[in-house]
């Protein structure tokens, strides 16, 4: 399977000492140069020690050779999400771990798949790596201070059989 991953998954995941869920979910993960590049700011601007990260072994970074499309995309999305995006395109990625609303919707107009980090929660509580997803969402919300709407809350909580 590949999978391609934005920021966005990577960051909250580390932010609640989650990211085994990844390489036990996916196996390998593949980010950009700039994916990685906005990661070390985890590191250079909040003091976070990313050693773990540094020398995971289920982490590889491969530059998107479509310079051209990455600029296109960056008219609209961030630079992270464009080339995320791009590098899915490229290597014919099963999924791109994404979260925020307009990734996903221009990653969908590419016909790429998405997952966010609360379908990682879902799969990884099917895969029987987590007991419940409730905990974890709550950890976003407060440790990584990702956004969650209550409707969605309850609705994952559902999907998740936890309602």
């Amino acid at each position: 399977m590949i999978v391609v991953s934005d920021t966005s998954p990577l960051s909250s995941l580390y932010l609640i000492d989650q990211l085994s869920l990844l390489p036990a979910v996916f196996g390998k993960i593949i980010v950009p140069e700039t994916v990685w590049e906005e990661l070390l700011i985890l590191e250079s601007d909040f003091g976070h020690d990313l050693s773990a990260l540094k020398s995971a072994l289920w982490l590889e970074v491969t530059p998107a050779n479509d310079t051209a499309e990455v600029r296109r995309l960056q008219r609209f999305l961030d630079a992270g999400e464009s080339e995320a995006i791009v590098l899915a395109k490229e290597l014919h990625a099963d999924y791109l771990l994404i979260d925020e609303l307009e990734g996903r919707e221009a990653a969908a107009q590419e016909g790429l798949k998405t997952i966010g980090v609360l379908g990682i929660f879902i799969r990884a509580k099917s895969a029987g790596l987590i007991a419940e997803v409730r905990p974890l969402m709550e950890d976003l919300r407060t440790k990584a201070r990702f956004h969650i709407h209550d409707k969605l809350f309850v609705a994952v909580l559902k999907q998740a059989g936890e309602s």
